[in-house]
């Protein structure tokens, strides 16, 4: 159906699919008023202008048709609300969005925040950005906040994960400032400081990155609820890391485990637990044994209850704590599994620090050249993409291994010559 406002909405949705402006999508076919006209549903289709929007867009005319009738997309969402717990309604809600006609913003903000989440939960972050980014457009246009802040910060969150930190920052940045400037309660503060020290140190800003924690500890943490002053503080434990003082990031790690909650709720539990090992094992020198200690516990909840992203993250920090262990065999196992698999869900950072680890595992296993070759191109994409923290440790990682594999050659030269004399 060609009628408004079906029409506008779904050629919106293809063009942010598409990561296009409404000044790249129209070139010099049509103006941006007359697009701006047709997605608000204010100006009907012309065969004209639908052939060559389709075009300009890589489908066929039919893909701007929107769908058949189906359930509001309010009814859907009660739905939602009110489905029994486990019952995945993703596919209802999706449909509904689709053939939603736009007479309630607020609901459609609700359905793509809703959409968003599952993507992200899911390591499908592409789906989330392009949710995010037509929820932001709906937060502006319903001119909330609340839903402008909350959009902004996982919008920042989402580019994290795909490793997008130049766009990630602005986000972060906007969702502080609309939390601040509305007097937003203290926990979309909180959200958005917590993003924003994440990128700073990503962007190897820990001089900001640390200010902005004295900030979260000293005027936030208190009014934050136990579920998010435990992330709050594994987000300060890995500043500190970052800054060489392991002793107050274990310390921040530790209160974090151990803050009590009013509703006990496992799978936070098991997730901080796995997120505290992460920590625990980036730090220099690692601290193992408490590494091992927080992913055997984080392990016996989310190998039965995790989602399948969870399950890849968990395997990734297995191989992880193997190779610190010196199991390289286990380590090799797992992350060439992990590496080899068709749908890796993994979050930027953690499949080139994984990637990172194989190189590692090839130039100890006597590959050298390729290990080398492996590691130093990872460095430089991180670099190129302005993750300057993961790119440094990437080389520090390279460095290390070059070095021991060097003094276990000394060492057997060293062997050799004692039996030869002897």
């Amino acid at each position: 159906m060609l009628e408004q406002p079906h029409f506008g909405r779904r050629l919106r949705r293809l063009r942010l699919e598409r990561g296009m402006s409404q000044a790249g999508l129209v070139g010099e076919g049509l103006s941006t008023a007359y697009l701006s006209r047709l997605e608000s549903g204010e100006r009907p289709p012309t065969e004209r202008a639908v052939a060559y929007l389709a075009q300009r867009l890589g489908v066929e005319e039919s893909a701007l048709a929107g769908p058949s009738e189906r359930r509001s997309l309010t009814e859907v969402l009660a739905a939602v609300a009110s489905a029994p717990s486990g019952t995945d309604e993703t596919a209802a809600l999706s449909q509904a969005v689709e053939a939603d006609t736009g007479e309630d913003p607020a609901a459609r903000w609700q359905a793509l925040w809703l959409l968003s989440r599952a993507a992200g939960r899911d390591g499908d972050h592409e789906s989330e950005r392009v949710r995010l980014l037509e929820a932001i457009e709906l937060s502006d246009l319903l001119q909330a906040a609340e839903l402008r802040a909350r959009s902004h910060a996982q919008y920042a969150r989402c580019l994290c994960a795909l490793g997008d930190m130049c766009s990630a920052e602005p986000a972060a940045r906007e969702a502080l400032s609309i939390a601040r400037a509305e007097q937003l309660p203290v926990s979309d503060t909180v959200a958005a400081l917590m993003v924003l020290i994440s990128i700073e140190t990503e962007l190897g800003r820990l001089e900001t990155a640390g200010r902005h924690v004295h900030e979260l500890e000293r005027d936030l943490l208190p009014g934050a609820g136990p579920a998010q002053a435990a992330e709050a503080l594994w987000t300060a434990a890995v500043v500190s890391s970052r800054q060489g003082d392991h002793a107050t990031a274990r310390s921040r790690l530790e209160q974090a485990l151990h803050l009590p909650q009013r509703r006990p709720d496992v799978a936070f539990w098991a997730r901080l637990r796995a997120a505290a090992t992460a920590a625990a094992l980036q730090m220099s020198p690692p601290h193992v044994d408490a590494a091992e200690r927080w992913l055997s516990e984080a392990a016996s909840v989310l190998a039965v209850i995790g989602t399948p992203l969870q399950r890849q993250e968990l395997r990734a920090l297995q191989a992880h704590l193997a190779f610190h262990k010196g199991e390289l065999d286990e380590a090799r196992e797992l992350s060439h599994g992990l590496l080899s698999e068709g749908d890796l869900r993994l979050s930027y950072r953690d499949k080139v620090r994984l990637s990172a680890l194989d190189g590692r595992l090839m130039i100890l296993a006597g590959s050298v050249d390729d290990g080398i070759a492996t590691l130093q191109e990872l460095g430089r994409q991180a670099a190129d993409s302005k993750n300057l923290d993961l790119s440094a440790h990437i080389w520090q990682a390279l460095a290390t291994t070059l070095a021991d594999v060097h003094a276990a050659s000394n060492t057997g030269e060293s062997a050799r010559a004692s039996a030869g004399a002897g």
